[in-house]
């Protein structure tokens, strides 16, 4: 059974692409409607990330319609409309056939929009918006569960979590993000099913991780995944005890609003050895940039604990670390357990201040050239006696090359070149 609603608010300008693309699909004879999340969000007084288009028109009539198409899912009916410069995702109204793999249907038959409707994952994202009458289509009870604040699957929740595995998950950040709970027969589905989370590709779980916890709402997102019994099944091997919990919750607390999922993925392996987070790290297939930044926060997580102790060359290196930013923020939230923490910010921020940006990483004063001139055999000294240089250099004992070079001489003269 269908119920209208009116929809009362102008829609923002980034909708008209979308709302274009309806219109046109209307009076070519096609029902047309704005679909999904960008109802709900538009519903709740939000801001859309995108909007998509769902429609009775089949994939090759969308196509003969618009001059810059692409289409990206044939097998499920979806195409890419580009409309005053942005790509629209135009969808065919449909209905899905078996899932057998935890992800794709075996087939999609065309339908109408009440039927596809029945086919998404949770009421709140299953409501329509048809923009040329401003009304509200909902054949879900979608604007109930928006007023009772609930994520509860279209259906019945076993077969959503059975059709794809990582609606689970999408539970959990929908309800974490809205600040709703999840309504008891789906919670009860997603504890029953959690285990099914294990056969979802990685990359899937790592960029459904990588929205919630990068997220200012990733502490409720972390609790829910302890609630809903996900957390074992992230990846091979996951889990923490009680007392790591406590300390993940209370150090996410703490986390500004805009950390990064590389500093929030550190702060859960912060207890683990530099083989496991990168294991971890892989069985996510993080990118390189992202393993490089966690297994360097992890390995110098209590590096500024104390910020009047690293010598002026070990904080320069840090400084030019890949991530010193999030690390900084970090050792805020460890500090806030610790009574002198404004103090120890204070010092941070004084020693900080005194080091100038090109001094930070400066070129070295002594290269490999000058221990080849000097005939230096080839070998692990090269790096040993560099980076001595290297960090007298950074700590301002030497302040230009001559002073270098004297103090390569000095030391290939003294205990056998050895620094």
């Amino acid at each position: 059974m269908v119920a209208r609603f009116p929809f009362e608010h102008a829609l923002p300008e980034a909708a008209q692409p979308a709302v274009k693309i309806a219109r046109t699909l209307v009076e070519a004879g096609h029902e047309a409607l704005l679909a999904g999340g960008c109802v709900r969000d538009l519903l709740l007084g939000g801001v859309p990330d995108d909007y998509d288009v769902a429609t009775a028109a089949r994939p090759e009539q969308v196509a003969r319609l618009f001059r810059r198409t692409r289409l990206v899912g044939a097998a499920f009916a979806v195409v890419l409309v580009k409309m005053g410069g942005r790509w629209v995702e135009v969808a065919s109204f449909r209905e899905d056939g078996p899932y057998l793999d935890g992800r794709h249907p075996v087939s999609v038959t065309y339908c109408d929009a009440h039927r596809d409707a029945g086919r998404r994952d949770f009421t709140v994202n299953g409501m329509f918006l048809d923009p040329l009458r401003s009304e509200v289509v909902d054949y879900v009870g979608g604007m109930a569960d928006l007023e009772r604040r609930l994520i509860r699957a279209i259906g019945q929740p076993a077969e959503r979590f059975e059709e794809d595995h990582l609606r689970l998950l999408r539970a959990v950040r929908f309800a974490a993000r809205l600040s709703f709970d999840i309504e008891p027969g789906t919670l009860a589905a997603i504890r029953e099913q959690a285990p099914r989370l294990a056969r979802v590709a990685a990359e899937r779980v790592r960029d459904e991780l990588e929205r919630m916890l990068s997220h200012p709402t990733r502490l409720a997102a972390w609790r829910l995944l302890g609630d809903c019994g996900l957390r074992p099944f992230l990846w091979g091997g996951a889990g923490w005890s009680a007392a790591e919990v406590d300390r993940i919750d209370r150090t996410l607390a703490r986390l500004a609003d805009d950390a990064g999922f590389e500093l929030v993925l550190a702060v859960l392996l912060a207890e683990r050895g530099a083989g496991e987070v990168e294991r971890v790290c892989r069985a996510l297939t993080c990118s390189n940039d992202q393993r490089e930044v966690v297994r360097w926060l992890v390995s110098h997580q209590a590096d500024l604990d104390q910020p009047d102790e690293p010598s002026l060359a070990a904080l320069k290196r840090l400084l030019a670390g890949p991530a010193f930013g999030a690390l900084r923020d970090w050792a805020g939230a460890r500090w806030a357990e610790f009574a002198d923490a404004r103090e120890r910010a204070a010092c941070l921020d004084a020693r900080l201040a005194a080091i100038p940006p090109e001094r930070v990483c400066p070129p070295p004063l002594v290269t490999g050239d000058d221990l080849i001139a000097r005939g230096v055999p080839a070998g692990p000294r090269y790096k040993e006696i560099l980076d001595a240089l290297y960090t007298r250099q950074l700590d301002e004992e030497l302040a230009d090359r001559d002073a270098a070079l004297a103090a390569l001489d000095a030391l290939l003269a003294s205990a056998g070149g050895r620094p």
